[in-house]
Protein backbone atom coordinates (compact mmCIF):
# COMPACT_ATOMS: atom_id res chain seq x y z
CA UNK A 1 0.00 0.00 0.00
CA UNK A 2 1.36 3.50 -1.22
CA UNK A 3 1.39 6.75 1.15
CA UNK A 4 -1.82 7.92 -1.09
CA UNK A 5 -3.81 4.67 0.04
CA UNK A 6 -2.73 4.53 3.28
CA UNK A 7 -3.90 8.20 3.87
CA UNK A 8 -7.09 7.25 2.10
CA UNK A 9 -8.17 4.69 4.19
CA UNK A 10 -6.97 6.58 7.17
CA UNK A 11 -9.49 9.40 6.01
CA UNK A 12 -12.34 6.88 5.77
CA UNK A 13 -11.95 5.22 8.73
CA UNK A 14 -11.66 8.18 10.64
CA UNK A 15 -15.19 9.47 8.86
CA UNK A 16 -16.85 5.69 9.90
CA UNK A 17 -15.98 6.54 13.25
CA UNK A 18 -17.06 10.33 13.49
CA UNK A 19 -20.92 9.09 12.10
CA UNK A 20 -23.31 8.31 15.33
CA UNK A 21 -24.21 4.70 16.04
CA UNK A 22 -28.30 4.84 15.18
CA UNK A 23 -30.31 3.87 18.26
CA UNK A 24 -32.39 1.03 18.26
CA UNK A 25 -35.54 0.82 20.24
CA UNK A 26 -34.43 -2.22 22.85
CA UNK A 27 -37.01 -5.22 22.61
CA UNK A 28 -38.32 -7.07 25.33
CA UNK A 29 -40.92 -10.08 25.96
CA UNK A 30 -44.56 -9.84 25.69
CA UNK A 31 -46.02 -10.99 28.69
CA UNK A 32 -50.10 -9.93 29.72
CA UNK A 33 -50.48 -9.79 33.36
CA UNK A 34 -52.38 -11.87 35.03
CA UNK A 35 -56.39 -10.65 35.86
CA UNK A 36 -55.85 -11.58 39.29
CA UNK A 37 -53.67 -8.48 39.45
CA UNK A 38 -56.63 -6.04 38.66
CA UNK A 39 -56.06 -4.28 41.73
CA UNK A 40 -59.58 -3.56 43.91
CA UNK A 41 -61.56 0.17 43.64
CA UNK A 42 -61.68 2.62 41.06
CA UNK A 43 -58.45 2.05 39.10
CA UNK A 44 -59.99 -1.73 38.50
CA UNK A 45 -63.56 -0.85 37.98
CA UNK A 46 -61.65 1.16 35.06
CA UNK A 47 -59.09 -1.36 33.84
CA UNK A 48 -62.55 -3.82 33.70
CA UNK A 49 -64.64 -1.40 32.04
CA UNK A 50 -62.05 -0.21 29.61
CA UNK A 51 -61.50 -3.90 28.89
CA UNK A 52 -65.17 -4.16 27.98
CA UNK A 53 -65.39 -1.09 25.54
CA UNK A 54 -62.24 -2.78 23.18
CA UNK A 55 -63.96 -5.86 23.36
CA UNK A 56 -67.87 -4.98 23.29
CA UNK A 57 -67.16 -1.74 21.38
CA UNK A 58 -69.87 -1.73 18.40
CA UNK A 59 -72.62 -2.54 21.43
CA UNK A 60 -71.18 -0.34 24.37
CA UNK A 61 -70.02 3.04 22.05
CA UNK A 62 -72.55 2.98 19.35
CA UNK A 63 -72.13 6.34 18.80
CA UNK A 64 -68.73 6.16 17.97
CA UNK A 65 -69.00 2.83 16.25
CA UNK A 66 -70.10 3.27 12.38
CA UNK A 67 -69.98 -1.00 11.54
CA UNK A 68 -70.12 -3.86 12.42
CA UNK A 69 -66.66 -4.23 14.39
CA UNK A 70 -64.72 -4.59 17.64
CA UNK A 71 -61.52 -3.23 18.19
CA UNK A 72 -60.88 -7.22 19.10
CA UNK A 73 -61.79 -8.09 15.87
CA UNK A 74 -58.29 -7.27 15.19
CA UNK A 75 -56.53 -6.85 18.55
CA UNK A 76 -56.92 -10.46 19.25
CA UNK A 77 -57.42 -11.97 22.86
CA UNK A 78 -58.07 -8.45 24.62
CA UNK A 79 -54.88 -6.86 22.45
CA UNK A 80 -52.24 -9.30 24.47
CA UNK A 81 -51.58 -11.55 20.95
CA UNK A 82 -48.42 -11.39 19.52
CA UNK A 83 -48.35 -9.98 16.01
CA UNK A 84 -51.97 -8.94 16.10
CA UNK A 85 -51.26 -5.15 16.89
CA UNK A 86 -51.03 -6.20 20.76
CA UNK A 87 -51.58 -3.73 23.13
CA UNK A 88 -49.36 -4.66 25.65
CA UNK A 89 -46.50 -1.56 26.09
CA UNK A 90 -47.97 0.22 24.05
CA UNK A 91 -48.39 3.28 26.85
CA UNK A 92 -44.55 3.35 27.23
CA UNK A 93 -44.12 3.66 23.66
CA UNK A 94 -46.00 6.90 22.80
CA UNK A 95 -46.21 9.86 22.06
CA UNK A 96 -44.57 8.21 18.70
CA UNK A 97 -44.01 9.81 15.29
CA UNK A 98 -46.43 8.04 12.82
CA UNK A 99 -45.64 8.66 8.87
CA UNK A 100 -49.10 7.91 7.49
CA UNK A 101 -50.05 11.04 10.08
CA UNK A 102 -46.35 13.07 9.48
CA UNK A 103 -46.38 14.26 12.80
CA UNK A 104 -45.57 12.64 16.56
CA UNK A 105 -48.95 11.81 18.21
CA UNK A 106 -50.38 10.63 21.87
CA UNK A 107 -51.84 7.57 22.08
CA UNK A 108 -55.05 9.03 22.11
CA UNK A 109 -54.88 10.39 18.84
CA UNK A 110 -54.02 6.84 17.96
CA UNK A 111 -56.84 4.85 19.63
CA UNK A 112 -59.07 7.66 17.49
CA UNK A 113 -57.48 7.09 14.43
CA UNK A 114 -58.76 3.43 15.05
CA UNK A 115 -62.26 4.53 16.04
CA UNK A 116 -62.27 6.95 12.99
CA UNK A 117 -60.74 4.46 10.20
CA UNK A 118 -61.02 0.71 11.42
CA UNK A 119 -64.47 1.11 13.48
CA UNK A 120 -65.99 3.81 10.23
CA UNK A 121 -66.76 6.10 13.53
CA UNK A 122 -65.76 9.18 15.57
CA UNK A 123 -63.22 9.65 17.82
CA UNK A 124 -63.72 9.74 21.51
CA UNK A 125 -63.21 13.41 23.44
CA UNK A 126 -59.82 12.84 25.26
CA UNK A 127 -60.69 13.76 28.62
CA UNK A 128 -64.20 11.17 28.78
CA UNK A 129 -64.84 8.62 30.45
CA UNK A 130 -64.35 6.41 28.26
CA UNK A 131 -61.08 7.16 27.07
CA UNK A 132 -60.00 7.07 30.26
CA UNK A 133 -60.94 3.25 31.25
CA UNK A 134 -59.85 2.12 27.92
CA UNK A 135 -56.11 4.24 28.41
CA UNK A 136 -55.69 2.49 32.38
CA UNK A 137 -56.87 -1.24 31.03
CA UNK A 138 -53.51 -0.13 27.95
CA UNK A 139 -51.45 1.34 31.09
CA UNK A 140 -52.35 -2.56 33.05
CA UNK A 141 -51.49 -4.58 30.00
CA UNK A 142 -48.19 -2.57 29.71
CA UNK A 143 -47.56 -3.47 33.59
CA UNK A 144 -43.47 -4.37 33.50
CA UNK A 145 -42.89 -3.25 29.85
CA UNK A 146 -39.89 0.11 30.66
CA UNK A 147 -40.67 2.98 29.18
CA UNK A 148 -39.07 3.25 25.36
CA UNK A 149 -39.10 -0.26 24.98
CA UNK A 150 -40.82 -2.57 22.28
CA UNK A 151 -42.46 -5.78 22.88
CA UNK A 152 -41.85 -9.21 20.58
CA UNK A 153 -44.68 -9.08 18.13
CA UNK A 154 -45.54 -5.39 17.95
CA UNK A 155 -48.16 -4.45 15.42
CA UNK A 156 -47.69 -7.36 12.60
CA UNK A 157 -45.47 -9.64 10.98
CA UNK A 158 -43.24 -8.35 8.65
CA UNK A 159 -43.98 -9.54 5.00
CA UNK A 160 -41.54 -9.26 1.44
CA UNK A 161 -43.40 -6.25 -0.25
CA UNK A 162 -41.71 -7.40 -3.12
CA UNK A 163 -44.50 -10.34 -3.46
CA UNK A 164 -46.77 -9.79 -6.57
CA UNK A 165 -50.61 -10.42 -5.35
CA UNK A 166 -52.49 -13.15 -7.81
CA UNK A 167 -56.62 -11.93 -6.89
CA UNK A 168 -57.62 -15.00 -8.67
CA UNK A 169 -55.26 -16.93 -6.59
CA UNK A 170 -56.60 -14.81 -3.86
CA UNK A 171 -60.45 -15.48 -4.48
CA UNK A 172 -59.57 -19.47 -4.17
CA UNK A 173 -57.74 -18.99 -1.30
CA UNK A 174 -60.56 -16.97 0.77
CA UNK A 175 -63.65 -19.48 -0.89
CA UNK A 176 -61.43 -22.73 0.59
CA UNK A 177 -59.91 -20.86 3.87
CA UNK A 178 -61.70 -17.77 5.10
CA UNK A 179 -65.42 -17.75 3.41
CA UNK A 180 -66.71 -20.80 6.51
CA UNK A 181 -65.80 -17.75 9.02
CA UNK A 182 -66.01 -14.63 7.36
CA UNK A 183 -69.21 -15.25 4.80
CA UNK A 184 -68.87 -15.89 0.60
CA UNK A 185 -69.62 -12.64 0.33
CA UNK A 186 -67.05 -11.27 3.11
CA UNK A 187 -70.12 -10.04 5.59
CA UNK A 188 -69.15 -12.28 8.64
CA UNK A 189 -71.19 -14.64 10.67
CA UNK A 190 -73.31 -12.23 12.78
CA UNK A 191 -74.50 -13.21 16.88
CA UNK A 192 -77.86 -13.04 18.00
CA UNK A 193 -77.27 -9.77 20.02
CA UNK A 194 -76.57 -8.25 16.92
CA UNK A 195 -73.10 -8.10 16.77
CA UNK A 196 -70.58 -10.69 14.90
CA UNK A 197 -68.78 -13.66 16.10
CA UNK A 198 -66.46 -13.22 12.38
CA UNK A 199 -66.42 -9.73 11.32
CA UNK A 200 -66.98 -8.45 7.61
CA UNK A 201 -64.10 -8.34 5.54
CA UNK A 202 -65.94 -5.92 3.08
CA UNK A 203 -68.91 -4.06 2.77
CA UNK A 204 -70.55 -1.37 4.88
CA UNK A 205 -69.83 -3.14 8.58
CA UNK A 206 -66.40 -3.14 7.89
CA UNK A 207 -63.22 -1.26 8.35
CA UNK A 208 -63.26 1.57 5.50
CA UNK A 209 -60.65 2.65 3.28
CA UNK A 210 -58.27 4.49 5.49
CA UNK A 211 -57.92 1.95 7.99
CA UNK A 212 -54.22 -0.21 7.73
CA UNK A 213 -56.31 -3.61 7.03
CA UNK A 214 -57.39 -2.05 4.27
CA UNK A 215 -53.91 -2.22 2.90
CA UNK A 216 -52.49 -5.03 0.63
CA UNK A 217 -49.38 -6.01 2.94
CA UNK A 218 -50.70 -5.00 6.01
CA UNK A 219 -53.86 -7.24 5.57
CA UNK A 220 -51.16 -9.93 4.33
CA UNK A 221 -49.04 -9.88 7.49
CA UNK A 222 -51.50 -9.99 9.82
CA UNK A 223 -53.77 -12.95 8.05
CA UNK A 224 -49.75 -14.19 7.30
CA UNK A 225 -49.56 -14.69 11.38
CA UNK A 226 -53.36 -15.25 12.70
CA UNK A 227 -55.38 -16.89 9.81
CA UNK A 228 -57.78 -18.62 9.70
CA UNK A 229 -58.02 -19.01 13.54
CA UNK A 230 -56.61 -20.78 15.54
CA UNK A 231 -54.38 -22.16 12.40
CA UNK A 232 -52.08 -19.20 12.04
CA UNK A 233 -49.33 -19.97 10.04
CA UNK A 234 -49.97 -22.21 7.92
CA UNK A 235 -50.60 -19.93 4.84
CA UNK A 236 -47.75 -19.09 2.91
CA UNK A 237 -46.91 -15.26 2.42
CA UNK A 238 -47.32 -15.75 -1.18
CA UNK A 239 -51.25 -16.93 -0.34
CA UNK A 240 -51.07 -14.12 2.27
CA UNK A 241 -50.86 -11.66 0.21
CA UNK A 242 -53.28 -13.14 -2.83
CA UNK A 243 -55.82 -13.32 -0.59
CA UNK A 244 -55.06 -9.70 0.95
CA UNK A 245 -55.47 -8.87 -2.30
CA UNK A 246 -58.45 -10.00 -2.97
CA UNK A 247 -60.67 -8.83 0.05
CA UNK A 248 -58.93 -5.43 0.38
CA UNK A 249 -60.28 -4.36 -2.70
CA UNK A 250 -63.71 -5.23 -2.21
CA UNK A 251 -66.29 -2.10 -1.72
CA UNK A 252 -66.02 -0.73 1.54
CA UNK A 253 -66.69 2.35 3.03
CA UNK A 254 -64.70 5.73 1.74
CA UNK A 255 -63.05 7.83 4.13
CA UNK A 256 -62.55 11.39 2.58
CA UNK A 257 -59.65 12.52 5.03
CA UNK A 258 -57.20 10.12 3.89
CA UNK A 259 -56.35 12.16 1.16
CA UNK A 260 -54.18 14.29 4.19
CA UNK A 261 -52.63 11.08 4.80
CA UNK A 262 -48.62 10.78 4.36
CA UNK A 263 -48.28 14.35 4.20
CA UNK A 264 -44.07 14.33 4.08
CA UNK A 265 -44.77 12.21 0.62
CA UNK A 266 -43.46 8.78 2.11
CA UNK A 267 -46.56 7.41 1.22
CA UNK A 268 -46.76 3.15 0.80
CA UNK A 269 -47.47 1.78 -2.59
CA UNK A 270 -50.62 -0.49 -0.87
CA UNK A 271 -52.20 2.59 0.30
CA UNK A 272 -55.67 3.29 -0.75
Amino acid sequence: MNTRQLRALTVALLAAASVPAIAQTPTVPLTAPDEASIPKGPMGDAIKHGKALLTDTHKLLPNNVGNGLNCTSCHLNGGTTPYASPWVGLTGAFPEYRSRSGKIISLQERINDCFQRSMNGKPLAFDSAEMNDIMAYMKWLSTGVPTGTNVTGRGFEKIDTSLVPNREQGKAIYAAQCASCHGAEGQGTKNPQGGYFFPPLWGQDSFNVGAGMARLYTAAAFVKHNMPLGQGGTLSAQQAVDVAAYFTQQPRPDYAARVNDWPKGDRPKDAR
